[in-house]
C-alpha cells in the first residue's frame, strides 16, 4: 500500500513558515518528495508539499499523530486552511452527462489506462442514450430524468426532486468529486453550494464569447481565429467558478463548422481531463474565487 500523502497550505506568509514545514516532516520521520509554492502580490502563501510517510516516526499507520502535528503549526501559523490527501485512499468520482459522449468516453478510457487514479461508482444522466457506454465499462448508469409533469408543470419542484436523487446516489456511493462531462443541465444554486469546491465543469470558451445556441455556427460567422474550453469548478453564479484549466486550438476561414465542432471537442477532451486529474492529485487551491495550480 502506498505511504504517501500530498498536504496543502493556504495562508498569510510568515517568516520561518517554509523552514518549519520542513523540520516538522523531518521531526516525524517523513520525506518530501517535491514542493511547491507561492506568494501572492497581497502576501497569500500556498503551498503543495508530496510527502514519503513510510518511515514516520509513530507508525505508518498513526495517521491521527501525523495530521495532529500539521494541525498544530497550522494554527501556529495562522493557516486560513490546509488539507491532507493520502494515495492510498483513491477519490470516487461520479460523473454527470447528458446526450454529447465525447467527454465522457475520454474520461473512461483514461481512468481504465490508468491514468486517472480514482474511482468511478457511477455515472448519472437526465437521458439514456449514453447508458451503452456505462455498460461497455462496468458502471452503475443511473437515468435521473427532469420529470416537471409530475408537479403539475413546476420546473422548480422538478429540479429539486432530482438533485435530492443525485444527493442520495452521492451520499450512497461515498462520491467526493462531480464531473460534468457535458451535463446539460444548471444544476440549482443550492446543490452548487454544497458541492462547489469538488464539482468541476466543461464548456467551449470562444474569444470574443458567444453564448446560447450554436456557439460554433456563430463562431464561424464571426471569423474566429482561436477556439478553446474552460474547465472549472461549479459554482452558483452559472460558468464563473474558478478557473483550473483552459486550452485552445488555432482556426482558420479554410475550417468549417464541422471542423470547428471536432477541432473544439478535443480540446474539451483534454482540458477537463488535465482539470480532473489536478483535481485528484490535490493540485489545485483555491482561494477568493482564484486558482493556484501546481502543475
Amino acid at each position: 500500500m502506498s505511504k504517501k500523502f500530498a498536504v496543502r497550505f493556504i495562508g498569510p506568509d510568515r517568516k520561518g513558515l517554509m523552514a518549519s514545514l520542513t523540520q516538522l516532516m523531518f521531526g516525524c520521520g517523513c520525506n518530501i518528495l517535491s514542493s511547491a509554492q507561492y506568494v501572492s502580490d497581497d502576501g497569500m502563501f500556498f503551498q503543495r508539499l508530496s510527502i514519503d510517510f513510510s518511515g514516520l516516526f509513530s507508525g505508518a499507520d498513526n495517521r491521527a499523530a501525523l495530521e495532529s502535528s500539521i494541525e498544530n503549526l497550522a494554527r501556529q501559523f495562522e493557516m486560513d486552511s490546509w488539507d491532507i490527501s493520502y494515495n492510498a485512499d483513491p477519490h470516487r468520482v461520479g460523473i454527470l452527462v447528458s446526450k454529447i459522449d465525447h467527454c465522457l468516453w475520454d474520461l473512461l478510457v483514461r481512468h481504465a489506462n490508468g491514468e486517472l487514479k480514482c474511482e468511478i461508482p457511477f455515472i448519472i444522466s437526465n437521458h439514456t442514450d449514453l447508458k451503452y457506454i456505462a455498460d461497455q465499462f462496468g458502471i452503475p448508469f443511473f437515468h435521473l430524468p427532469m420529470e416537471p409533469e409530475k408537479f403539475g408543470g413546476d420546473k422548480v419542484k422538478a429540479k429539486a426532486a432530482q438533485e435530492a436523487k443525485i444527493e442520495t446516489l452521492i451520499e450512497k456511493h461515498g462520491a467526493d468529486t462531480l464531473v460534468m462531462a457535458r451535463y446539460m443541465q444548471v444544476l440549482s444554486d443550492a446543490f452548487c453550494d454544497r458541492h462547489a469546491s469538488h464539482t468541476i465543469n466543461i464548456h467551449h470558451s470562444f474569444l470574443p464569447a458567444f453564448e446560447g445556441a450554436k456557439p460554433y455556427h456563430r463562431a464561424k460567422e464571426r471569423g474566429v481565429k482561436l477556439i478553446g474550453a474552460t474547465a472549472h469548478y461549479a459554482t452558483a453564479k452559472l460558468d464563473m467558478g474558478p478557473i483550473i484549466v483552459q486550452d485552445v486550438a488555432p482556426v482558420s476561414h479554410r475550417d468549417t463548422v464541422k471542423d470547428m465542432v471536432r477541432k473544439g471537442k478535443d480540446v474539451e477532451r483534454v482540458a477537463l481531463a488535465r482539470a480532473l486529474r489536478y483535481h485528484l492529485e490535490s493540485r489545485v487551491l483555491v482561494h477568493d474565487g482564484r486558482t493556484v495550480v501546481f502543475d
